[in-house]
């Protein structure tokens, strides 16, 4: 119960990664609020919770509308208290074409979702943080933010972007006792791996094949893997670290 009587919003928490981190998060004793656009998929995260005895409130939240963030901690503090621990997984692919072909419509999506919403869940736990003595703030990013791919320039600068984020709030945060790291999955065995292979025209298993034959300990990522660095770094083991960016990807990717 590395957790205990913490209160957690982990955005994205409606399928994926995010359900693995709000999952593994809410087994270690914290109070979850569950933040996603689908209202289904997050009654699914909620129900998984509660079958195992956790705490769990799903909020459905557009993180990249400004009131409905606000709104979003007001719900997670009237059920639970103030937020200790925020985690920034919403996220999409975004664009896949050359930058030609790519429209202003869905860059600014990209952008909106990837950057403008975490930017704006910060900024709220900034203050709700400093004002209880500290708290954790993990970022979910990508390995794609430190090797651009060819054909997703909105989705890689979104990433990216989210690097200097992470880094400048830990500057700026730090003297308030709140830790910004970030987390940086290679691919990840999930929904949105699927659809990466059918927008590439391969099989799944063929594209499974080739990213595992990369990675020096021949497998991927799971989200288990992810939740349990979030764990890590939202713990008291992890107090004294801020401003890194963690890579988690099997060794596809070295610094």
């Amino acid at each position: 119960m590395l957790l205990k009587q913490k209160v957690a919003i982990v955005t994205g928490a409606g399928q994926g990664i995010g359900r693995d981190i709000a999952v593994a998060l809410a087994r270690e004793g914290a109070r979850c609020v569950l933040v996603a656009r689908s209202a289904d998929r997050l009654a699914e995260t909620e129900r998984i919770i509660a079958g195992e005895g956790g705490a769990a409130l799903a909020v459905p939240t557009d993180v990249g509308d400004e009131s409905a963030v606000a709104a979003l901690f007001d719900a997670a503090r009237e059920r639970f208290g103030p937020v200790n621990i925020l985690v920034n997984n919403a996220g999409i692919a975004g664009p896949m074409a050359p930058i030609q072909d790519v429209t202003l419509e869905g860059w600014l999506e990209t952008i909106a979702v990837n950057l403008t919403g975490p930017w704006l869940t910060c900024r709220a736990a900034a203050t709700v943080m400093a004002n209880q003595g500290g708290g954790r703030i993990i970022n979910i990013g990508s390995i794609s933010g430190k090797r651009p791919l060819a054909h997703r320039s909105p989705y890689c600068a979104s990433k990216m972007g989210l690097v200097g984020l992470t880094r400048s709030l830990a500057l700026e945060l730090g003297p308030a006792n709140i830790n910004v790291n970030c987390v940086s999955p290679g691919p990840v065995r999930t929904a949105r791996l699927e659809l990466i292979a059918e927008k590439a025209g391969v099989t799944m298993d063929a594209l499974l094949a080739n990213l595992q034959q990369g990675a020096p300990l021949g497998r991927i990522a799971e989200g288990e893997d992810i939740a349990a660095m979030c764990v890590y770094l939202a713990s008291e083991s992890a107090r004294n670290i801020t401003g890194q960016d963690f890579t988690v990807d099997g060794g596809l990717y070295m610094d």
